[in-house]
Order: C-alpha cells, then structure tokens, then sequence
C-alpha cells in the first residue's frame, strides 16, 4: 500500500512538472513557429505546427540598415564585458577573502552598501559624461567591470575551499597569482560560469546606455536597434512586401510576423550559448550538497 501511495505521488509530481514546463516552453515555442509560418496563414491561428514554412521574415530582417554592424558591436559586447566583468569580480572577491589586506572590511561594506543604494539616472548620466564614456565602446565595459553582487557570490564560494591548499602551494614557494590562476580560479568554475551567464545575459540585453549615450550609428547595439524597428514594424513590414513582390514572391510580411521576427533574434542567441555552461550549474549545486 506504501509503494502504491509513493508511485501515485511520484506520478502526480511529473504530470504536475510536466504541465508547468510546457507553460514555460510553449510560449517561446510558438513565438518560433509564428516568425516561420506563411504570414497570411499564421494570422488564421496557430497551435502546435507552423503553416507554410518560411523564413523570408528573417531575410528581411537582415537586409534592414545596420542589423549587420549592430549585431557585430553587441556580440563584442557580450563577450569582452563579460571576460572583463568576470576577470575583475573574480579577482576582487579572492583579495577580499585575505585577512592581510589593509582595509578589507572597510571596502566589502562599502561594496555591500552599493548594492541598497543608488543615486539614479541622473549622477549616472553626469559621471559617465565626466569619465568621457559617452559615443565611446568602454561604455559597454568599464561600469560593469565590478558588479557587487557577483563580487559577494564569488568571496563566498571561495571561502569555502579548503585552506590547506593554498598553505601547501605556499610551502612549495608559490605567490598569489600563481595560487589564484592555478589552484583558486579552476576550483572556482562552477561559480564563475553562473556569474558569467548572468553577466552575458545582462549585457546582451543591457540598451539604456546605448540609448542615452551613444549617437553614433557604429556604436549602436542590435536591441536598441530593434527596439527602433519593432516601432516601426508596420512601415517595415510594408518595404518587405513591396520587395519581395518585385521579386516575384506572393508572400506579404505583417507587422505580427516582423515583432515575431525580431523576438527570436534577440533571445535566440543567448538560449544557444546557455546550454553549454549547464553542466557548470549541476556541478556547483553538488559541491554545496557535499559541503553541508
């Protein structure tokens, strides 16, 4: 009677997580399906299979002025201010495990204390003027280079590894750097992948800065840019009707599809990168378990 009551609550546990996984996937899923269906036919409905397979609504999109070029600057974005961010976190948050360091607690509570207040807009505004950050890709990287958040998360972590292993590289003769590149930072993976998918995230979909500060049309990044089409959709929706007619083509882009569109090439590209730091969380959350 005991197994039966365990296999029904088993049962009833994977149908639950079932269901509430199809509700979080099937809304993605059918923003994929509409931006590849015949427009004319995903107007009618859609539920589980997209009608009409194309994929004209992305070769518009891609023709479009500056997609290219604004793809490019937020890719390198994504990248460079990520290594950076994860550089200098990393870095910040072993010094402040070290009792030697002058001042140690003074600066993590003024770091912990930034992370309650904030000036606003404003002061930012003026500072990043000051520093000459505006029209300028240090924009992207410099005031994100130490977040306080991810600075705690990484002390954290590293305070629980064991001590005897940077007191036996420090017998054998072994400095700082060498024991944070080559016993702390590969230990330390778990947390720094975690940190870095939420930096990459945060910086892939960061478009404030750019909108406030950034004039130039070189700077610009790939979701302000949408953001900027996506008001426009209507409009661009009728050019790439008008294009493909003369192209011979009987398929008519709406501004559902072109909204659709400009979705998946947001989000797209942050989901594909995220499989591969999966593994990294799993890990992390083992280690915990084993450490009580």
């Amino acid at each position: 009677m005991q197994r039966l009551s365990e296999a029904a609550f088993q049962t009833l546990n994977y149908l639950l997580f079932t269901c509430f996984m199809l509700l979080c996937i099937y809304p993605f899923y059918y923003i994929f399906i509409y931006s590849i269906s015949d427009p004319a036919e995903a107007a009618k409905g859609l539920l589980l299979l997209p009608k009409g397979v194309t994929f004209q609504s992305y070769s518009s999109m891609f023709q479009l002025d500056n997609i290219k070029q604004a793809f490019v600057v937020s890719t390198l974005r994504t990248i460079v201010g990520t290594a950076v961010t994860v550089f200098c976190c990393t870095m910040f948050g072993y010094v402040l495990t070290k009792d030697k360091m002058i001042l140690r607690k003074t600066f993590y509570r003024i770091l912990i204390a930034t992370m309650y207040l904030n000036a606003g807009l404003i002061p930012w505004y003026l500072t990043m003027k000051a520093y000459s950050l505006g029209n300028s890709f240090l924009l992207y990287i410099l005031p994100s280079a130490i977040v306080a958040f991810y600075v705690v998360l990484i002390k954290t972590f590293m305070e629980q590894l064991p001590a005897a292993l940077e007191e036996s590289a420090m017998m054998d003769g072994a400095g700082y750097p060498t024991i944070f590149f080559k016993i702390v930072f590969p230990l330390s993976i778990p947390i720094v992948a975690t940190i870095a998918v939420f930096c990459a995230v945060n910086q892939w979909n960061t478009w404030t800065d750019n909108y406030f500060l950034v004039s130039t049309e070189k700077l610009q990044t790939l979701q302000l840019t949408l953001l900027h089409y996506l008001r426009e959709s209507e409009s661009i929706a009728s050019q790439s009707t008008m294009d493909l007619t003369r192209q011979g083509s009987q398929i008519r882009i709406t501004p559902s599809t072109i909204r659709m569109t400009i979705t998946m090439i947001v989000t797209l590209p942050i989901l594909l990168v995220y499989p591969f730091l999966q593994r990294y969380f799993v890990k992390g959350i083992m280690l915990g378990a084993v450490k009580g």
